[in-house]
């Protein structure tokens, strides 16, 4: 499918839409919003009016079935990702799905064939392979430029957990999938997905420390790349100590970043003094990615982030925690 124009509607205008992505529509050449929704009306309305698009409902049929718009962006919680993207792909229409892609690997498949079936793209919003240090992490990987690649290995501690699960939709299984694994911990797998390819002899373990969570508050996984590469993660939500820290080990280097801290990357060869490569970071975080989705929609081009790579993730999600 080729289009001229990329009209977008946003179902779901909550806080993601506020400055990581929604922004990013309106200043990309050839893209827009015509029309957003959410469920409460005012809410919407009073989105439409702070960024300027035309019209708001508070039905997604509504939205859907609007002949002005062309593409759909999914921008509601995992619980309800599979039932709006049927329901778009039925309209003939492109879709442009939140992270995580849905709650289960089940549901991205069916997710994966509809679209498939229909024709259609499908994208999901695993916004960091558009990221400059990322694409820097890969490039690296793919030219050998410091040998192979032996091992990667993460670590994710933060508090979130630590005074017992909050009362909110990240936390509710059948809203969210599961818990801060699937809605954080999904950033980081995609990347080893990205750099590495499908991964391979996945193992894992979740663990609840409280009878009272319902989501995962300790998680660890092991896993192989198809080029040999071991890749080792661990999540911890139940720690006074926030540390987020990632270490390839090359035959030549070790190279260490952060998923979500600062856009740097810190190289060490051995030779002297540590280089550290910085990159501004992008007033929304999205920016790259839906650039790469409107050139894809409108030229061809190859998408970052396609239905398929993210159904890869939710995957390797649901072996970790043994579903």
């Amino acid at each position: 499918m080729r289009l001229d124009e990329i009209r977008w509607g946003i179902l779901g205008c909550g806080n993601v839409t506020e400055l990581k992505s929604g922004p990013a529509f309106q200043k990309i050449p050839f893209s827009s919003i015509v029309a957003v929704m959410r469920r409460d009306g005012a809410k919407a309305a009073d989105y439409a009016s702070r960024h300027g698009v035309s019209r708001w409902y508070d039905s997604a049929d509504a939205l859907i079935s609007d002949p002005d718009v062309n593409a759909v962006y999914i921008a509601t919680p995992p619980g309800s990702h599979c039932e709006l993207a049927l329901k778009v792909a039925a309209a003939g229409k492109p879709c442009y799905v939140e992270k995580p892609m849905a709650r289960s690997a089940a549901e991205c498949q069916r997710m994966v064939d509809v679209f498939a079936a229909a024709g259609l793209p499908l994208y999901v919003a695993y916004y960091r392979r558009g990221l400059p240090h990322f694409t820097e992490v890969k490039s690296m990987i793919e030219s050998n430029r410091f040998g192979r690649l032996l091992s990667v290995r993460y670590q994710f501690t933060s508090g979130h957990q630590v005074d017992g699960t909050p009362d909110a939709w990240r936390f509710q299984p059948d809203v969210s999938g599961g818990g801060l694994f699937w809605d954080l911990g999904s950033h980081a797998l995609d990347l080893f997905d990205w750099w590495l390819g499908p991964l391979r002899s996945v193992h894992g373990h979740a663990l609840k420390r409280s009878e009272a969570s319902a989501v995962e508050e300790l998680v660890a996984m092991t896993a192989i790349s198809e080029s040999g590469v071991s890749i080792s993660g661990e999540w911890i939500f139940i720690s006074r100590r926030n540390h987020d820290h990632f270490e390839l080990e090359f035959e030549h280097a070790r190279v260490t970043g952060s998923v979500f801290g600062p856009m740097e990357l810190r190289i060490e060869t051995g030779g002297g003094d540590p280089e550290i490569l910085r990159y501004p970071p992008p007033e929304n975080i999205q920016f790259n990615l839906i650039s790469n989705i409107v050139m894809s929609l409108r030229k061809g081009a190859p998408a970052l982030s396609s239905g398929v790579s993210a159904a890869r993730t939710n995957a390797v999600i649901d072996k970790v925690v043994g579903r």
